[in-house]
């Protein structure tokens, strides 16, 4: 029962919220509640949600202050160069802008973070996306997948708890995975200029002339669309000029309807306020205080000098006050991004419940004993491949540690008994990394989803398919060289 209920709950929750009749914060607290006391247990919901907020908090921590040192960057100008970089790479060329976005989200995530990947990803990329009428669930999509395949790394999170669980030595797991992995990495760049070219098909090609100047609100940019094999022409001002690129993206100079269906009426300076050079907060004199900085934070997580909640919130102070040193700024700084830390921090504590009800109520712990239950035993020499087949859904319908501690031993034990190594079940444990990365139990994700102000249902609905794919082409490469 406990089994049927568990699944029923996951499925419930994902069909609200890509269905948009609840919000993801209402999904996340009332669904388990409700399944809670389904299930005979509902005494315990708040054992289970304090237990399980005590697990998130540091997480919570983490995000909140990594946002607002970020946010604090990027008002400072520390990635103005990175935008400039990347427009003179894409020439507002919607091909080239997506490629660029799964390089950077997959070069941004050796530091091991998602959350940090997609902050600085979207960063630098929201504003091209935004300025081009691009979708934004393209951006998502291809970051979270491009950072899902780079999850596997030594120190960001997956590797390590196999190698824990089932004993193992880390680089025994992940290098002779680097073939398999490089392939899953080649595919997420071939689905970034398929998407890009149906981008390009869509909006047209785009020249974007004098684009790595910033737009003021006196300041004209001319959009030339080629898309429907005629040049069409048009000046637009900043502040809702009237001219046109191709006739699918509409008026380039006023705020339209973005491809995720939410409405577009943010500020009026959005575009490429990022690289706007008269804006207050910019510190051209404290850029490379900045670059150091925030050199050395990465730095101290990679080499896991402190945890990071405590890098994060000491970054943050320490940015704020050498960027910032009166109150008023400071002050201003932190209310401009606190939208985003709400949000975020709210989503987090509200997956709190969830993983406390599905982990206290023992769903989980019943689920994954009723799934190695089924597998046959003619399936006992192939454990290799189940477990690359299984680690896709598992990934995404529970958090790492309920799978990498609950379920991979089990699946390593009913392989040794057929001759299959610890290594090779921990190695194929791997596969479905990529579409872990999308999953309503990753905090990062809502970090990403929240910058980028897309719907996480739009999300969901758009990436699962294509991160789903990767995975299995991984799990191809890894039979194919013969790692698995």
């Amino acid at each position: 029962m406990l089994t049927i209920l568990g699944f029923a709950m996951i499925a419930t929750f994902l069909v609200l919220i890509m269905m948009k009749k609840v919000s993801p914060i209402a999904a996340l607290v009332l669904i388990p509640a409700l399944f809670c006391v389904l299930v005979g247990k509902g005494a315990h919901l708040g054992d289970y949600v304090i237990e399980g907020i005590g697990d998130l908090a540091p997480t919570a921590a983490m995000l909140m202050f990594a946002i607002v040192y970020f946010g604090v960057m990027i008002d400072v100008g520390l990635f103005d160069p990175i935008v400039r970089m990347i427009l003179r790479f894409a020439k507002a060329d919607p091909l080239r802008i997506v490629v660029g976005t799964a390089l950077l989200a997959a070069i941004v995530s050796l530091d091991g973070d998602g959350s940090t990947t997609f902050m600085i990803t979207v960063s630098a990329m929201y504003p091209l996306y935004k300025r081009l009428n691009m979708s934004l669930v393209v951006m998502t999509g291809v970051a979270a997948t491009a950072n899902g395949v780079m999850n596997t790394v030594p120190w960001g999170g997956p590797t390590a708890r196999a190698a824990t669980a089932l004993k193992l030595d880390a680089s025994d797991i992940f290098v002779p995975m680097i073939p398999a992995l490089a392939v899953g990495l080649l595919a997420v760049f071939a689905l970034a200029y398929v998407l890009g070219r149906r981008e390009r098909k869509r909006l047209g090609y785009l020249s974007l002339d004098e684009a790595v100047e910033a737009t003021t609100t006196t300041d004209e940019k001319v959009l030339v669309g080629t898309g429907d094999g005629k040049n069409t022409t048009g000046a637009a001002k900043r502040t809702g000029g009237t001219g046109t690129g191709t006739g699918a993206t509409g008026t380039a100079g006023a705020p339209t309807k973005g491809a995720t269906g939410a409405d577009e009426d943010d500020d009026e300076h959005e575009g490429f306020h990022v690289l706007d050079p008269n804006r207050k907060t910019l510190r051209p004199k404290l850029y490379w205080f900045n670059a150091g900085l925030t050199a050395a934070l990465l730095t101290a997580m990679i080499m896991q000098w402190m945890p990071i909640p405590v890098l994060f919130i000491l970054g943050a102070a320490l940015a704020l006050t050498v960027n910032f040193p009166h109150m008023p700024d400071q002050k201003a700084r932190i209310a401009a991004h606190a939208e985003n830390v709400l949000n975020v921090s709210g989503m987090v504590f509200a997956a709190a419940v969830f993983t406390g009800v599905l982990q206290g109520t023992g769903m989980v712990d019943e689920m994954a004993k009723t799934v190695v239950s089924a597998i046959p035993d003619w399936m006992g020499p192939h454990m290799a491949l189940v477990t690359g087949v299984m680690s896709i859904p598992f990934t995404y319908f529970m958090s790492n540690d309920g799978f990498y501690f609950g379920i991979v031993p089990v699946l390593a034990e009913a392989g040794a008994a057929h001759g299959i190594s610890p290594v090779e079940i921990a190695r194929a444990s791997l596969v479905g990394q990529p579409l872990h990365m999308s999953s309503p139990l990753v905090p990062a994700v809502y970090v990403l989803v929240g910058m980028a102000k897309v719907e996480f249902g739009d999300h969901t609905r758009f990436t699962v398919k294509w991160a789903a794919l990767t995975s299995l082409v991984v799990l191809g490469a890894g039979f194919l060289f013969g790692i698995l």
